[in-house]
């Protein structure tokens, strides 16, 4: 893992990689009523985040585009979090050991001063977990209990009611939030904002970074993008659905790079800031 960074803007000048996000206080950024909600997610330049396996139909990270850095300040974003908002394809993917389970603070090897950053900033031990789901076929990963998480699933109001009932009967928390089947942006941030939640980080994909940014609620967007093109005929890139128009506007707020990945290629790590959202004049 890099120990130091070449930020390019604003401006120009070395920085610590640790503690890079952390210093962003993301956790405080929140206003009553509404929470401050953002996401990260890593791309190659051609604009894969993730590859599907034609046989199975199941996607996967591949792992041309992880490296310890990105890692890093992936966690420093998730330890600032109320909430995590995830979804049921990634809770799948853990109990079939396709992804690491990654849903609680200060776990990962190398990592565990994560732990008491929270503590030491007044956040509980872990985040709560929000898991957004239109099928609700899925089964909680162990760590949730062990860790005793707070935990709840949104869907939409078009699912399966006999299977949300089922869900309830067992003891979870079901929020209704989207007119059809999916999760729409809007109702979840109201859904998180009536919880008291301040702050919430997206560890889910294209369709919910969607649903934010269509609904004006996604408050900052981080992209760490490799530098190697990947192909591949199937694949997802960061928005799969229709063009987002004005939705889609952000404005570059910084951008840094590390030429010394673990990945053997070089990345840029940015923050980007989205014009059209809720209580933001563009």
């Amino acid at each position: 893992m890099a120990t130091t960074l070449l930020q390019l803007y604003p401006q120009v000048q070395e920085t610590p990689l640790r503690g890079l996000y952390l210093a962003h206080r993301l956790h405080e950024l929140g206003l009553p009523g509404l929470p401050f909600v953002y996401g990260d997610f890593v791309t190659s330049l051609d604009g894969r985040i993730a590859l599907r396996d034609a046989a199975s139909g199941e996607s996967r990270l591949p792992e041309e585009l992880t490296s310890d850095s990105d890692l890093r300040l992936l966690l420093e974003l998730h330890a600032q979090a109320d909430c995590l908002v995830t979804h049921g394809g990634y809770v799948r993917a853990i109990a079939q050991k396709r992804l690491d389970d990654i849903l609680q603070v200060g776990t990962v090897p190398g990592h565990q001063d994560l732990a008491s950053w929270r503590q030491a900033h007044g956040l509980p031990p872990q985040p709560a977990i929000c898991i957004a789901s239109a099928s609700l076929d899925f089964t909680l990963p162990d760590s949730i209990g062990r860790y005793q998480q707070q935990v709840f699933i949104a869907t939409g109001s078009q699912t399966d009611a006999a299977r949300r009932r089922q869900l309830e009967r067992e003891g979870r928390e079901v929020v209704i939030a989207g007119a059809g089947a999916y999760v729409e942006g809007r109702p979840l941030v109201d859904a998180l904002a009536q919880k008291g939640f301040r702050s919430a980080f997206l560890l889910a994909g294209p369709r919910m970074l969607e649903t934010m940014l269509r609904d004006g609620v996604l408050s900052r967007l981080y992209v760490t993008v490799t530098h190697r093109l990947l192909g591949g005929e199937s694949f997802h890139s960061m928005i799969d659905g229709p063009q987002l128009q004005a939705a889609g506007r952000l404005k570059l707020a910084t951008l840094y790079l590390d030429s010394a990945s673990s990945n053997g290629t070089g990345q840029f790590f940015a923050q980007f800031e989205p014009l059209h959202r809720i209580g933001v004049q563009a």
